[in-house]
C-alpha cells in the first residue's frame, strides 16, 4: 500500500502499524510524535494502529537544545 510520509510517497506492507513504521525507518527509541490524517496518534497506541492505504503520516522528532 502506498502512503504519504512527510510529504512524500512511500510503499509499506499491508497491515503496517505505526510501530512498525518506527522501526524500518530506525526511528525506535527516539523522541518522536506521529500524526496520521491531522491526527496525534499516542506512542501507547503505536503497536495497534494500523496504516491504511492513503493514509497522510507525519513524524517529527524533538531535538533539546539549551
Amino acid at each position: 500500500m502506498i502512503i504519504t510520509l512527510n510529504g512524500e510517497a512511500r510503499t509499506v506492507a499491508d497491515g503496517t502499524t505505526a510501530a512498525a513504521l518506527v522501526e524500518e525507518l530506525g526511528l525506535a527509541g527516539r523522541r518522536i510524535a506521529m500524526e496520521v490524517n491531522r491526527e496525534i496518534v499516542p506512542r501507547s497506541t503505536f503497536e495497534s494502529h494500523a496504516l491504511n492505504d492513503g493514509d497522510q503520516v507525519e513524524i517529527v522528532h524533538a531535538i533539546g537544545g539549551g
